[in-house]
């Protein structure tokens, strides 16, 4: 699979440069977008597909440092040989609440993904969405979800949370 870690450094901007340098020094990196007028802040992952052949991650309105730890801990466990499921929950990404990991549509990764299509140069890789639970322990799918959470995490699957959306 060629990456922009192929790409001759002659030909990468200060932006790329230091993109680059973070995929080769650490094996990934992460993307931090903060909240505006537009939607929340998110962030993602940029090296799991070429290091481990597992999706990207991306999460929403979780502060940059927590989303950091999370992703630094999925990294560290799949190095050990650990996979994780989808679509059903996951009690040990986060210490005392589950997380469910979903698949992203690719229609969505142009409007989220912008360094990992560059340094995939397209979208030629999978993304997860890393989805947390209200303070109740529902997810937005569920039927009671704090509806102040609303629109903190949009449904970024191919429609209606994977199916999982109770009627």
């Amino acid at each position: 699979m060629r990456t922009a870690l192929d790409a001759p450094p002659s030909k990468l901007d200060e932006h790329e440069t230091n993109f680059v340098a973070k995929i080769r020094e650490h094996g990934w990196c992460q993307t931090s977008i903060y909240e505006d007028e537009q939607g929340p802040g998110f962030g993602y992952t940029t090296g799991f597909w070429l290091k481990f052949n597992f999706p990207e991650l991306i999460t929403f309105s979780l502060r940059r440092d927590i989303a950091n730890n999370k992703f630094w801990k999925m990294y560290h466990d799949l190095a050990e040989g650990r996979s994780f499921p989808i679509g059903v929950p996951v009690q040990d990404i986060f210490k005392d609440i589950p997380a469910v990991l979903l698949p992203m549509a690719e229609w969505r990764f142009a409007d989220y993904l912008g360094w990992s299509r560059w340094f995939y140069g397209g979208n030629q890789f999978k993304c997860l969405q890393l989805v947390w639970p209200d303070a109740n322990g529902k997810f937005p799918w569920q039927v009671g979800f704090l509806s102040e959470l609303n629109g903190r995490q949009p449904d970024l699957t191919e429609a209606n949370w994977a199916g999982l959306r109770q009627h």
